[in-house]
């Protein structure tokens, strides 16, 4: 008898923990964020609705049962009912049941509906996933680019310390003003992502050939980060999303800067077409493009992964006819994780890293490619398009 009352009330303080606990979760570091947009207020506030609702109704069902267990113990002399079923009983625990959910949808439906109107935004940025970077599009600015993983390799191999952003900084934040409606359009490349940032509560699936839609505003200035969300391949990992939220003059301003900044880059990217650069010069700006984007796959030792990536070292492609080599570093190879570097790369860096490619990681071919050899690649190749079709 002694022993089922210790039970009986060690469970008591357990529930009663449980419930000091749940007043407590809503500054509790493992709940889910406020975020720092209207609807991302909204789904918490849902969140801690239903996890309220949830915790009423375990409190009255472990109740009623412990309650029943305790009251009507054999010890007691307790003898059960002789019955096989009870109507009333029947539709009471189906109508309350169905009562609660309906009460429960309400909120959820106009907040998933809320999630959904995309209509009367002020910015578009189209987001487009690929392996493994995201690239950002800002609708009739002219302005686009692509954001990568800036943790170095050494700090990855554990050579450096981890700094405190470890995995989840980027070269290229998405650059966003505050109070203005943003419109996401979303869609991939090449094998399906997720946009997720926690803070606005959006997360989006990026999808090859369809385009999704989310849209947030944001009330306060700051850097927030967020992750791919979707097992997407080996680099999964290494793509974080960098979003930096500015006061709307200062947007307007960092605008105008990134033009700028468009504009002195197409008008270097034309004047390296008439340079000739030396082969130390090539090799440099080569190793460092190699470091930053062939080495996910490949390695920065050019060993590749086998059975996924395929060496550099003594391949084919890297000692074989330049213009192979220049052809897969342009147009990527099709079926393959192998993606194309027209859009992504200049021709300056592009002629550096296939010349770092077949002069260095253990390759030595000896010969250098200019930026006006690309250029003049991509010419040829558009033409021979035009006149097949």
């Amino acid at each position: 008898m002694k022993r089922i009352q210790d039970v009986l009330w060690r469970v008591l303080a357990v529930m009663l923990t449980a419930i000091v606990s749940s007043v407590q979760a809503e500054e509790s570091a493992f709940n889910m964020t406020k975020g720092v947009t209207d609807i991302s207020g909204k789904v918490y506030d849902l969140h801690m609705l239903i996890f309220y609702i949830c915790c009423a109704i375990a409190l009255v069902v472990f109740g009623a049962m412990f309650y029943s267990m305790f009251r009507h113990r054999k010890s007691k002399g307790a003898v059960a009912a002789n019955f096989h079923e009870s109507t009333k009983v029947e539709v009471v625990w189906t109508v309350i049941p169905i009562i609660i959910l309906v009460l429960m949808a309400i909120p959820a439906t106009k907040t998933l509906v809320a999630m959904e109107d995309t209509s009367q935004s002020d910015l578009t940025v189209r987001i487009t996933g690929s392996q493994w970077k995201w690239h950002y599009s800002y609708f009739n600015e002219g302005v686009e680019y692509f954001s990568l993983l800036a943790t170095s390799q050494k700090a990855i191999d554990g050579v450096e310390e981890k700094g405190a952003h470890y995995l989840l900084e980027v070269d290229e934040p998405l650059v966003l003003p505050i109070n203005r409606k943003i419109r996401f359009l979303l869609t991939s490349d090449d094998v399906i992502h997720s946009w997720w940032v926690p803070d606005f509560a959006v997360k989006k699936d990026t999808i090859p050939g369809f385009i999704n839609e989310a849209w947030t505003r944001i009330d306060k200035p700051g850097v927030y980060r967020g992750q791919c969300a979707e097992l997407c391949g080996r680099a999964h990992g290494f793509m974080p999303i960098v979003v930096h939220a500015m006061e709307e003059d200062k947007y307007d301003q960092w605008l105008l800067a990134k033009k700028d900044e468009i504009a002195k880059a197409e008008q270097e990217a034309a004047a390296s077409l008439t340079a000739t650069l030396s082969k130390q010069e090539l090799m440099t700006l080569g190793e460092k493009t190699y470091l930053d984007r062939c080495a996910v796959c490949h390695q920065a030792t050019g060993a590749g992964i086998p059975g996924a990536f395929p060496a550099i070292t003594g391949s084919q492609v890297a000692t074989g006819d330049v213009s192979v080599h220049i052809d897969t570093v342009v147009n990527g190879r099709p079926g393959t994780a192998m993606q194309a570097f027209s859009n992504q790369l200049s021709d300056k860096e592009i002629a550096a890293v296939v010349t770092y490619q077949r002069n260095g990681l253990g390759n030595s071919v000896g010969d250098l490619v200019q930026a006006s050899d690309v250029n003049a690649f991509k010419a040829a190749t558009s033409q021979t398009s035009k006149e097949g079709q």
